[in-house]
């Protein structure tokens, strides 16, 4: 049935059999209760095992009071955590699926915020996780970690895991201790090879001593080209090779990035996929018993089964685009790979949310997290079919389309132009965002098998609504860009000063290629996101001389949530787009700006023969008024209840079609 021929070949790795290549690896849910995984933890987890997933890696444990990261971080050194993950491994081994959890110290790289205590690690360098400096472990310190790694594998093995990976990526503590420049130490941890994978093989060696033979070991390490003074691709072959020997280690998993090269620890859209093969091509070169897995920004079956195909790993993690649609694996395995949802590489919900120290989810499924409220991403049929009319085809209506559908309705999707998507259709028109006009493509194809009639060129009024007789109404009628161009930093002007001299453009006329632009152009950037960076990217790429000017202290401010916004800005300065921050623009006489600097008050003359507007945009709700006026129930949903960024429509769409 399936084309992944290389993905759906049996691995054994030490005690159990995976009937599959594909992992869910480690990454941090932050979904803990008061430091104990609870119901939308094993919800989240027994998700991607129904979706066929081999193995689960469950996220990082710290194993120290030292090792605390964040908020959602379980209890350390606390056998009260026992009997609640042991209802998250009975779930996932009830359909097959192993299951190993990630223990973690980070080592200097701490948050005290979180921790209230001390960054440790083997010389004393500062974090680079905040600008905290950190202990230089003692010896009795270091003793104290390996107790604590070992303490905390047997819990793992008490809650029923199959194993355990220890966390070496990322230039984490065993990381910073194999590392020349962050070890500096003269004792028996520092200067050798042998001495500074002391740690890690202690570690090893203790935890397969107290758990046995019949449990996995795994670890996880990671590689940046671009950070010279971390450890080379012949460094790690050497290490991991002195790790091999002992034949206690199981797996390695292999990602890129590092907590100094952080941009690429989940590489977002703007770089290239599969980053962590050439890695795990290194390490399956010289490994004799372990197996590698290749993880970092592998989206899709198309390139897990390739990096398995070309013998650069035995195991592929898909981890986000798993987030994205769980039941990836199966779908994969019976063929239906059009069918799969697939992860653009925003990062706005997963890492986004995350970095604000809230539980993740995720933009294209919103049942993230939502799992044990919304029954995962299975729907159950209705036993009371509608007629649903939904007016707009944008993120909000097309999702509510699809789950009213898959939930048995017939649904009428009309929207007013000729295409799908609305403002996210145009943000997928964008530099390197591809990926969304991908998952446009694929709510077509699932509304052509679930018998969505969708019309184009349709735009409704009160009337026509009464007249399509609907058992319900649905309103997605999205938003607009605000005509006024006003800036949220000068709420006194009603609108932009010297609107009416001309020559001001929308991104969204300019992306629908309906403005006349010139040649030297003005981006004015007052959300900080993809609209305004996006946009000056593209008029960049078309030969256009761009300077962006933002209220924000950097450009991309909204993106630092995603690592997203280093690149862009990094991307948009070598095209020479010039950029002015913590400013607005006072006065425009239609050829130039008169901008104001927020510090100092001071204003500048720039010539342009346009201005780009990414402001605020306005509900597109003229419908809703009209409509409630006859007494006709209704619902709404995304931008024309109050323009916000894309995952609420989808949320939004995915509640309101639950509840039809």
């Amino acid at each position: 049935m399936t084309e992944y021929n290389n993905l759906f070949q049996p691995l054994g790795l030490r005690h159990r059999t995976l009937d599959n290549r594909i992992v869910f690896g480690a990454h941090t849910t932050n979904m803990s209760e008061q430091g104990l995984p609870g119901e939308r933890h094993r919800a989240y987890y027994e998700e991607r095992a129904i979706g066929g997933a081999a193995m689960i890696v469950v996220e990082p444990m710290p194993v120290h009071a030292t090792a605390v990261l964040t908020r959602g971080n379980f209890r350390h050194s606390d056998d009260s955590v026992v009997p609640h993950f042991r209802k998250i491994t009975d779930a996932v081994h009830d359909q097959g699926t192993t299951i190993v959890q990630q223990l973690y110290h980070v080592g200097q790289h701490g948050d005290s915020d979180l921790s209230f205590a001390p960054h440790w690690s083997p010389s004393g360098h500062p974090s680079y996780h905040d600008s905290d400096g950190s202990h230089c472990m003692s010896e009795k310190d270091i003793e104290e970690v390996i107790e604590g790694f070992t303490r905390a594998a047997m819990r793992c093995r008490q809650a029923g895991f199959d194993g355990v990976d220890l966390f070496a990526a990322y230039h984490a503590l065993l990381d910073q201790f194999w590392t020349p420049w962050s070890n500096r130490r003269e004792d028996r941890w520092g200067g050798s090879l042998e001495n500074r994978t002391r740690l890690s093989v202690s570690i090893m060696n203790s935890i397969r001593k107290a758990c046995g033979d019949d449990f996995i070991i795994g670890v996880s390490v990671s590689y940046s080209e671009h950070t010279p003074y971390n450890l080379t691709l012949e460094d790690l072959q050497e290490i991991i090779t002195l790790h091999d020997r002992s034949g206690n280690l199981d797996y390695v998993s292999c990602g890129s990035g590092n907590y100094v090269d952080w941009i690429r620890l989940m590489p977002t859209f703007v770089y290239g996929e599969n980053l962590g093969a050439p890695l795990a091509a290194a390490l399956k070169s010289v490994v004799k018993h372990a197996k590698i897995t290749a993880e970092s920004h592998i989206r899709t079956p198309e390139n897990a089964d390739y990096v398995i195909a070309s013998g650069d790993s035995d195991l592929v993690s898909i981890v986000r685009g798993q987030i994205a649609d769980p039941h990836l694996v199966n779908k994969a395995r019976a063929g239906r790979g059009d069918d799969i949802r697939s992860c653009i590489s925003c990062n706005q919900m997963c890492w986004g949310r995350r970095s604000r120290d809230y539980w993740i989810s995720c933009l294209v499924n919103p049942s993230v997290g939502r799992e044990f409220e919304w029954g995962g991403d299975r729907f159950s049929k209705t036993d009371a079919p509608k007629k649903v009319l939904i007016v707009g085809a944008g993120p909000a209506g097309m999702e509510t389309a699809r789950v009213a559908a898959e939930r048995g309705h017939q649904v009428t999707l009309v929207e007013a132009l000729g295409d799908p998507g609305g403002q996210f259709r145009l943000a997928g028109l964008t530099p390197r965002r591809g990926q969304i006009t991908d998952l446009i493509g694929w709510y077509l194809r699932q509304f052509e098998k679930l018998g969505v009639e969708v019309r184009y060129f349709t735009p409704m009024d009160e009337g026509d609504i009464i007249e399509f007789g609907a058992d319900e109404v649905v309103l997605a009628t999205g938003s607009i860009p605000d005509g006024l161009a006003r800036q949220r930093w000068l709420p006194e002007q009603p609108e932009l000063p010297g609107l009416s001299n001309g020559n001001v453009w929308s991104c969204e006329e300019v992306i629908r290629e309906q403005a006349e632009l010139g040649q030297s152009v003005i981006v004015l950037d007052e959300g900080g996101n993809w609209r305004g960076t996006g946009t000056a990217w593209y008029l960049s790429d078309r030969g256009h001389d761009v300077t962006l000017v933002t209220p924000d202290a950097y450009v991309g401010k909204e993106l630092t949530r995603t690592t997203a916004d280093f690149q862009i800005r990094a991307n948009l300065a070598q095209a020479r787009v010039h950029f002015m921050v913590e400013s607005v623009i006072t006065h425009w006489h239609g050829d130039r700006a008169e901008i104001r600097s927020m510090l100092d008050d001071s204003t500048r003359v720039v010539e342009a023969s346009a201005i780009v507007t990414a402001t605020t945009n306005m509900a597109c709700n003229d419908i809703e008024r009209a409509l409630s006026d006859t007494g006709i129930a209704f619902h709404i949903v995304g931008d024309c209840a109050a323009p916000r960024s894309a995952p609420y429509a989808f949320y939004e769409g995915r509640k309101l079609g639950l509840s039809l």
